[in-house]
């Protein structure tokens, strides 16, 4: 059976998340819509991860079964006709192997963006975490290296994850200063746990406040306590950037 490869992108700020839930409208069901009404028969998708509520993405993938697909234009031009203006679909394949967005990737990068402001900018606010308090970015970049590579990343797991372990391999940890208060964490790995990204963010953010010294991150990985860990940055700021795949 044929199946469909979607690559989405998304402003998450008025949805639950990726997934489908009953207390508000998500990511999923509105693609899942938007299929249907295409196909004119229910198409259930499998997306590369659960983006939380206010989380935005730019490479989100999706994946779905079809026994009669429709031309690659459709999934694009059509699919955009009938999606929200803050959901788009920017790129489709239909293959002829089996696909799973989330079982087949080999990866993922996320991009957390922050403003270091001296007062609130309201055009940004729903898309990055607004720091009045100066920043020490080479503290937060020093900060970053010890976490790279193959570690137990219990201290950075959110108290509700369900994984079955904590081991990640994070492969890049990068701290960017862009000019003018603009300071982007990069984070790339074979697989993220439940809110670690966030909580990383929030971890190097308490370094560049002075909060905890840089020297501490060993230490404080070493731990696994999700407690000694700095608060969750809130999800505005964090965008799915890109998932990979062996091709």
């Amino acid at each position: 059976m044929p199946w469909a490869k979607l690559v989405l992108s998304y402003d998450g700020t008025r949805y639950v998340g990726w997934q489908l839930q009953a207390n508000g409208p998500s990511i999923q069901a509105e693609v899942e819509r938007a299929l249907e009404t295409l196909h004119k028969q229910p198409v259930r998708v499998t997306g590369a991860g659960r983006t939380d509520a206010g989380v935005h993405a730019l490479g989100q993938v999706a994946s779905f079964a079809v026994e009669r697909p429709l031309p690659v234009t459709a999934y694009v031009k059509g699919m955009n006709a009938h999606l929200p203006d803050d959901v788009a679909v920017r790129e489709a394949e239909v293959r002829e192997e089996p696909f799973d967005a989330r079982r087949d990737a080999r990866g993922k990068r996320y991009r957390y963006r922050i403003e270091n402001l001296p007062t609130r900018s309201p055009l940004t606010r729903l898309q990055a975490w607004q720091v009045f308090r100066p920043l020490d970015v080479a503290a937060m970049q020093a900060a970053a290296a010890p976490l790279l590579g193959r570690h137990d990343f219990g201290a950075f797991r959110a108290a509700d994850c369900d994984a079955a372990h904590a081991l990640r391999e994070l492969r890049r940890l990068d701290v960017l200063d862009h000019g003018d208060g603009r300071i982007e964490v990069v984070a790339e790995a074979t697989a993220f746990l439940k809110h670690m990204v966030r909580n990383l963010v929030g971890t190097l953010v308490e370094v560049g406040l002075g909060a905890r010294s840089a020297a501490s991150m060993g230490d404080l990985l070493a731990s696994r306590d999700r407690k000694l860990a700095g608060r969750t940055a809130p999800p505005q700021g964090l965008l799915l950037d890109e998932v990979f795949y062996d091709e």
